[in-house]
């Protein structure tokens, strides 16, 4: 099937306090083949993003964009204010919330869970010889609470369930009460139930005014959790839609985003997809 023109989705003129994330005519060039091409978007501070999008569209070249680890070949982009290129990174990405597959690999087994989250303070893996004060403790064992495992703060990283270890990233994540929180596939790899009390997590984290603003990579419209406001469809690098989820995620737009025709239905505040 053909897709549609693509479309950028709106972005504003100029980068304000309540812009997070800015990106102007992006293009990242590898090997001679474009990764994104020309693509602008924006995300405001109240915001709930879902980057949607087969393999090979481009979400992990964006994520890695704006969690400033990436520098664009060409075009600009702006994080919290800051353009990438013109700001110490390592000053800017402690401002990020990130949680990823390549993150997780990094944490060491024998990792007490209190201190994986704790130590996100200094923006290591593996707690050395850093001192925390009550405070910080407090904070993470509370963000160990709402996430639904403080019971595991005792426990090493290495004895958890795949379920346990995503909501164990994702407090880490908030530790440091980021302006900004990236979630790459965090239902990958889970079971019904472990995804069903993820998603419920993050529709709660979505809901509270207090929360960053959200963006999470995803490959299936299923695991959009209720709550987030904004979509983003990507194929082969380029923006086939973005805007606000209920006027973007139609099947005329997820079809051309996944290639194939798809029937797209709504249910009890949950998206279903399949093909027709």
């Amino acid at each position: 099937m053909s897709s549609p023109p693509r479309k950028d989705p709106d972005v504003v003129s100029r980068v304000d306090d309540d812009t997070v994330v800015h990106l102007d005519r992006v293009t990242v060039t590898r090997g001679g083949n474009d990764l994104l091409a020309d693509l602008s978007w924006s995300v405001e501070l109240d915001e709930r993003w879902v980057v949607l999008g087969p393999n090979g569209a481009g979400k992990t070249t964006l994520l890695q964009l704006i969690s400033a680890q990436l520098h664009p070949s060409s075009g600009t982009v702006h994080l919290l204010g800051e353009q990438v290129g013109a700001v110490d990174v390592f000053e800017l990405r402690p401002r990020i919330g990130l949680t990823t597959a390549a993150l997780a690999s990094r944490i060491p087994d024998h990792e007490r869970v209190l201190d994986l989250v704790v130590s996100a303070a200094y923006a290591v893996v593996g707690r050395w010889r850093e001192r925390y004060d009550d405070t910080d403790l407090a904070r993470a064992g509370e963000l160990l609470g709402q996430l639904g495992v403080a019971s595991l703060a005792e426990r090493t990283f290495g004895t958890l369930s795949e379920g346990e270890r995503k909501r164990v990233q994702i407090a880490r994540a908030l530790m440091t009460d980021p302006e900004l929180m990236l979630l790459d596939e965090p239902a990958a790899g889970l079971d019904l139930g472990g995804r069903e009390d993820l998603l419920a997590r993050l529709s709660t984290l979505a809901a509270d005014p207090d929360a960053p603003a959200l963006v999470l990579v995803t490959h299936h419209v299923e695991e959009i959790p209720p709550g987030f406001t904004h979509v983003l469809l990507l194929r082969d690098g380029g923006v086939v839609a973005g805007g606000l989820l209920d006027d973007v995620l139609t099947e005329g737009n997820l079809s051309a985003t996944f290639g194939m025709p798809l029937r797209l239905e709504w249910v009890a505040q949950r998206w279903f997809a399949r093909a027709i």
